[in-house]
């Protein structure tokens, strides 16, 4: 059945190049301008709060609207912020018109990964959910293999505001192409769950949250992984273009390097049996130690090493818990539940950035980095040593 969706698998591809020439673009031309990691930390801190503070809103609309239509949207809306937040940076100047688009776009793009999320539970329902997560999750990192590389290419003869435009027309394009998928009447007709006010929503969400078994746990672990992936995010542009003194084309090509790691390690999890307990051990395992190299700062190619373990494995990670999550939450209360469960799975991403902010000194994150490591395997110690969640 996969072989017939690939207009559903381009139109992954075409989204995530789109969000990634924007992730790479704001980390870069802030410390670009400040030369101060601390800035770079504070920008990712106001860029990614509202995103994943908007996850239980967008799983409470997931199990109300159809996810097709909120997917569509959520890239034409995106597109939308592009051009708003250029006209902006025109009309008044100033760089924060660039965390501001970010900001916006990644509130769209919360919206959009939760509809993805709701279709890939029930438009591949007769396939194995682990061979389905990995071949959308190779989908995107084809996006992010190209994504740092068009967006350092363009801004070396363009002006950011140019690539942003290049951007917005990937939006439109995924949306197209999204539209030629003949697999959106395979969508089951899940029957709706109850109907209650939003913030009564939310409230059973919670209630699903603390009650159902396995879930406190696995969002402890998520939150020690996206404490180190947003510290990564944060400073990977400051160390590499200032500690290190490295090139921007050099940066992006450290970028690559991590997507290509995630290809490889997501075609092992594809075509490889793994029960899921050991899914997860071994990426929260493996995360932690590269950044522990990040941290030691010893010498680029010792930092890229800790960079490319982090970035392969989050992505192991990730399907260990959106399989943990398939597995547990009634498909009634798919969406809201997962909406809250990813909000605080990823609270710690914008805290690892005011972290970032707070304690860094200049060019150089390396002492955050290994305390983060540090509070990483502590909360793994904590979690993984209890009975295993699921096999």
């Amino acid at each position: 059945m996969l072989v017939r969706d690939h207009a559903f698998f381009a139109s992954m591809f075409l989204t995530v190049l789109a969000d990634q020439i924007l992730l790479f673009l704001v980390p870069l031309v802030i410390f670009q301008i400040t030369g101060n990691v601390a800035w770079s930390g504070l920008a990712f801190f106001f860029e990614t709060l509202p995103r994943y503070l908007t996850f239980p809103v967008a799983g409470i609309l997931c199990d109300r609207i159809s996810p097709i239509r909120l997917l569509q949207t959520s890239r034409l809306l995106r597109a939308v912020a592009c051009l708003a937040g250029i006209g902006g940076q025109l009309a008044f100047g100033g760089v924060w018109w660039l965390i501001g688009l970010s900001a916006v776009a990644g509130v769209f793009t919360t919206q959009g990964m939760l509809a993805l999320e709701m279709v890939l539970v029930r438009a591949f329902a007769d396939e194995r959910f682990e061979k389905v997560a990995s071949y959308g999750q190779l989908a995107s990192q084809m996006g992010v293999v190209t994504g740092p590389l068009v967006a350092a290419y363009l801004m070396a003869v363009w002006p950011w505001e140019a690539v942003v435009v290049v951007a917005t027309g990937l939006f439109i394009l995924s949306d197209i192409t999204f539209r030629l998928w003949p697999g959106q009447n395979r969508m089951d007709d899940t029957p709706p769950a109850e109907l209650r006010h939003p913030v009564a929503d939310l409230g059973h969400a919670l209630r699903l949250v603390w009650t159902l078994p396995g879930l406190t746990r696995a969002i402890l672990q998520a939150a020690g992984v996206n404490l180190i992936i947003g510290a990564t995010l944060a400073t990977a542009a400051a160390m590499m273009t200032g500690f290190f003194a490295q090139s921007e084309q050099v940066y992006a090509w450290l970028q690559v390097g991590g997507a290509l790691a995630t290809l490889g390690v997501l075609t092992l999890t594809a075509h490889v049996s793994l029960g899921l307990g050991t899914l997860g051990r071994t990426a929260y395992i493996v995360i932690c130690l590269g950044t522990v190299l990040t941290g030691l700062g010893a010498h680029p190619l010792v930092y890229a090493a800790g960079f490319l373990l982090i970035a392969g494995f989050d992505k192991m990670f990730n399907i260990y818990v959106r399989t943990l999550r398939k597995e547990i939450i009634p498909a009634a209360e798919f969406g809201k539940t997962t909406g809250v469960i990813i909000c605080l799975n990823n609270l710690s991403q914008p805290l690892a950035g005011l972290i970032v902010a707070l304690f860094a000194a200049g060019d150089d994150a390396r002492g955050v980095l290994l305390a983060l490591a540090a509070t990483m395997a502590v909360l793994g110690i904590l979690t993984f040593s209890r009975r295993p969640i699921s096999t």
